[in-house]
């Protein structure tokens, strides 16, 4: 039964919402503009406010969708924790668009909320609060995915292999943000608000 859960979660996740809402908008592929990334942060660049909210939150839900499924199923821990990776690496790695996705955070987000609600709680406000302070998506992006997992161990009452998959989940974001991590260091990343070209 997990197997099913498994597969049905990167389905789910390989559903790119980015994608098909630029696409009905402006009739072109959004990995083509701004940072080439499906997710979002680029829809935000690439079409406005609006677009981009609404892909957050149906990215989100991908994340919800898969984790509540494995909870229904009443699959062990592991497997819900791992359903929910499975979902993330769909957005990432998406069947549906030649496996070129997103970085799966708000897919994270979605899933970190079903498993760890307490810690991703306490992890999301320093997040938003980095963001504000430094507008910089990335950086408040993976303080979130990191610290997660790392917040499980204090905070809510989480069976171990939540923050064990938590952690596989901070490494798959951190290889997923290796390029933003490189112009961080740099101080060339881009700023929440910068526009990309027009299309």
């Amino acid at each position: 039964m997990f197997i099913l859960a498994f597969v049905i979660a990167y389905l789910i996740g390989s559903i790119s919402f980015s994608y098909l809402i630029t696409k009905k908008i402006k009739k072109v592929d959004i990995r083509e503009f701004g940072s080439g990334n499906a997710g979002a942060t680029n829809t935000l660049r690439v079409l406005g406010v609006g677009p981009a909210v609404t892909v957050l939150l149906l990215d989100v839900l991908k994340g919800v969708v898969a984790v509540l499924f494995a909870m229904v199923l009443n699959l062990d821990s592991w497997a819900v924790a791992a359903t929910g990776l499975f979902a993330i690496l769909g957005h990432n790695f998406p069947v549906f668009y030649g496996f070129k996705g997103g970085k799966g955070v708000a897919t994270t987000i979605g899933a970190f909320v079903m498993l760890m609600y307490s810690p991703a709680l306490a992890a999301g406000v320093f997040a938003i609060i980095l963001i504000i302070l430094t507008r910089y998506v990335s950086l408040g992006s993976l303080i979130f995915i990191i610290f997660t997992p790392i917040f499980s161990l204090y905070v809510g009452d989480n069976p171990l292999s939540y923050t064990y998959i938590g952690l596989i989940i901070a490494l798959l974001a951190i290889w997923q943000h290796r390029t933003n991590i490189k112009r961080l260091i740099r101080g060339e990343e881009n700023r929440l608000g910068k526009k990309t070209k027009d299309i």
